[in-house]
């Protein structure tokens, strides 16, 4: 009898054990698909993926592809890409992308395009291209195809000249407006008044908060002080990095003095 019940505890703890194995292997797996991305906790549902990537891609003939793309939380992007060193418009393509399964890599569906879809793994303040088939692309070129998160806080802000070239810029009669820009999220715009006329222009946003100002037209307008809206609009083409702390934007050419500061302001 106590040999019977003493065979029955060891039973009982064996089918404990089992169940406790069971239920590792359960958790294990359960916790192996939320790695994977098929849970709750991955690329699509825990990173702000929503924004503009900007890096230079390998290029066969050329020194790079200077490639800008931007994702919108509506599942649309534009991409825009420029031959360094061939002369020629950046080439912009719109369309729809998809999340795949797993919510860690997106697909951008190419109108016309050969192949008709590209691949990208979604991480941290970053997206990297990958190959045809969606593998992560190898070898020595490895980190070229990684496109980097460029800071938008610049965006859509009513910024006010208040220093160029280390001068304390203030608003005089002989001026029409304060001197100020807007760059819009839309088309790459920007807008602006430099003390007498308006300007406007195209600008593209790099990583490493580079930034690059182009194209910068102004009416003609005659002032009696024409020299600040004159060396404000030749600094803002040779500005090529930018920096944002909460109402202050340095615009800054390599490692040189600030170039110009603006604050923000906010209207009611």
């Amino acid at each position: 009898m106590k040999s019977l019940n003493k065979t029955g505890v060891i039973k009982a703890v064996a089918c404990l054990l089992f169940l406790s194995y069971l239920v590792q292997c359960k958790t294990q797996k359960a916790a192996k698909n939320d790695s994977a991305g098929t849970g709750q906790h991955n690329s699509q549902t825990s990173v702000d993926w929503p924004g503009t990537y900007s890096g230079n891609l390998p290029c066969a003939d050329c020194p790079g592809l200077e490639t800008e793309i931007r994702l919108s939380k509506n599942l649309q992007y534009i991409k825009k890409t420029k031959w360094l060193g061939k002369s020629g418009e950046s080439q912009v393509v719109t369309g729809t992308f998809s999340w795949n399964a797993g919510g860690s890599q997106v697909s951008l569906n190419i109108p016309g395009g050969n192949p008709a879809q590209e691949y990208y793994m979604v991480g941290e303040n970053k997206i990297i291209m990958l190959d045809i088939l969606g593998n992560k692309i190898t070898g020595d070129l490895a980190n070229r195809y990684i496109l980097a998160k460029v800071n938008t806080a610049l965006l859509e802000k009513y910024w006010k000249l208040t220093e160029l070239r280390g001068r304390p810029i203030n608003v005089t009669a002989e001026m029409n407006r304060e001197p100020h820009i807007i760059f819009r999220e839309k088309d790459n715009r920007v807008n602006g008044n430099g003390g007498c006329n308006n300007f406007s222009g195209s600008y593209t946003l790099k990583s490493n908060d580079g930034i690059e100002l182009s194209k910068i037209m102004s009416t003609l307008m005659a002032c009696p002080q024409m020299n600040t809206e004159s060396e404000f609009l030749k600094m803002l083409q040779m500005a090529d990095s930018y920096y944002v702390s909460g109402d202050t934007l340095i615009l800054n050419k390599g490692k040189m003095a600030p170039l110009a500061r603006f604050q923000a302001m906010y209207f009611k």
